[in-house]
């Protein structure tokens, strides 16, 4: 056995760790529109073409951004990501659950697991705290600028990460170690080692998996939108996640009181797995 266990906590991002949909700090007002004018022309667009609504949205970045002058490179989606809000005690939460594994036995790591854009992310106040990102993403050319879709995560190709997490594998075209047999005393991060923060329908298929194989699910919702609440109690209700909770992630917040008891428990199995040898 490994001397200490490895806890995987992954996150979606929108509505998870921040309160709106990212491409709502910046890019769509740089392109004149409010959010609801942008959503509503991108779901239109996926509807009238019977399309993905992750593809149709990344197509309106591109043909908006193109129509109002706007360069779409790394460093400009980086530069949208740096005004991204966050949650409270967001920025401050990833030491804080660290230090409590470093003192409990476990070490923690840090993943995103959204459909919005890894550019976006990579350029927030917290993109260093994670030991990966798997998110949408363009393909650029030999110039920088942004020319076709590369990865586009809707809410069942977010279940694939799970599995390169629990193996080990960090890239997003991989589609063949992924699907090699391992033994489950192999993987690096075994499910049950998996703490999966959401916060809405599209979640719940990573949700389940993580749930049925013997992680841990939490529906996180904003503490100022009744909306968001009720959907979380409904997840909890229908046994889709083991616990709800207001997306606060202070020391002194339920987050972190789950979060915690959870390592515990991580900690409690791992030890009695070895005696059990």
């Amino acid at each position: 056995m490994k001397k200490q266990p490895i806890a995987a906590l992954i996150y979606d991002f929108d509505g998870t760790l921040s309160p709106g949909n990212m491409q709502e700090f910046g890019f769509i007002q740089a392109v004149g529109k409010t959010p609801e004018q942008f959503w509503t022309m991108s779901d239109t667009l996926a509807t009238g073409q019977d399309a993905s609504n992750v593809l149709a949205y990344m197509k309106m970045m591109f043909d908006e951004a193109r129509k109002n002058g706007i360069s779409l490179r790394r460093e400009s989606f980086r530069g949208f990501g740096a005004d991204i809000e966050l949650f409270e005690g967001v920025r401050e939460w990833f030491q804080a659950v660290n230090r409590y594994g470093r003192e409990h036995g476990v070490i923690v790591e840090h993943y995103i697991n959204s459909s919005g854009l890894k550019e976006i992310i990579e350029g927030s106040p917290i993109a260093h705290e994670f030991k990966h990102v798997f998110a949408g993403s363009f393909m650029y050319d030999d110039n920088g600028d942004a020319q076709w879709p590369g990865m586009a995560v809707d809410y069942t190709a977010k279940t694939q990460f799970l599995f390169k997490i629990s193996k080990g594998i960090l890239s997003s075209r991989d589609n063949k170690m992924v699907n090699e047999s391992m033994a489950d005393d192999k993987k690096r991060i075994p499910f049950n080692h998996m703490i999966y923060f959401g916060d809405g329908d599209t979640d719940v298929p990573c949700m389940k998996i993580v749930n049925m194989f013997g992680g841990h699910s939490i529906a996180v919702y904003d503490p100022a939108n009744e909306r968001k609440r009720k959907a979380a109690e409904k997840l909890k209700r229908q046994g889709r996640v083991n616990f709800h909770t207001p997306a606060i992630y202070t020391p002194d917040s339920r987050t972190f009181k789950v979060v915690c008891a959870i390592i515990d428990k991580i900690k409690a199995d791992y030890v009695l797995a070895g005696l059990s040898k």
